[in-house]
């Protein structure tokens, strides 16, 4: 029992990493992206927001400033966004966090003259947080363009600057939709 308590923690922890990975600065930051070959993208004009089943969530606030961001960005390229079942498009975003172990080294050098040195390593924990976000063609059922963007958590304690730095890289994640049409 305690470690189900333990890991809704940890999720908890996972979604609140989220949020410093979005709100963190773009450095370090990592964008890629792939779209299904062939996909007309000119015939989508309007999109619903969807969600992923068993997929996790951040916290309700969190969840509103992403589809704020993905929203002015598409609106910026002429989507509009709607609620009806007659949607061209369906959007759904995830979010993820990874730990990785860092070591840090430190020498004094010293060499062959001075007779040795002395040396240190510590290790430390990076998280690294994930936003993919997913665009679908409901009528067909199919996956037509997925991206995401990875960086190394950074929380700024500003909320203003945060949602700044949110928009600054759903922008950037965003930039290569729709893609160019094939020549």
């Amino acid at each position: 029992m305690k470690s189900l308590e333990t890991k809704r923690i940890l999720q908890l922890a996972a979604m609140v990493g989220v949020l410093v990975f979005l709100c963190g600065s773009t450095r370090a930051q990592s964008v890629n992206y792939n779209f299904a070959p062939g996909t007309n993208f000119s015939k989508y004009h309007t999109y619903k927001w969807v969600t992923i089943a068993g997929a996790q969530y951040p916290d309700q606030i969190v969840d509103e400033q992403i589809k704020q961001s993905i929203d002015q960005q598409l609106a910026s390229k002429g989507y509009v966004k709607t609620d009806s079942n007659t949607a061209d498009m369906d959007v759904a975003y995830q979010v993820s966090v990874t730990e990785q172990r860092q070591w840090n080294a430190y020498g004094t050098g010293g060499g062959w003259r001075m007779g040795g040195g002395m040396a240190t390593a510590t290790s430390s924990t990076i998280q690294t947080g994930t936003l993919g976000v997913d665009f679908y063609d409901p009528a067909e059922k199919q996956l037509i363009w997925r991206g995401s963007a990875t960086k190394t958590l950074n929380p700024p304690k500003d909320p203003n600057k945060r949602q700044k730095n949110l928009d600054k890289a759903v922008a950037k994640l965003l930039k290569n939709f729709p893609p160019p049409p094939a020549k």
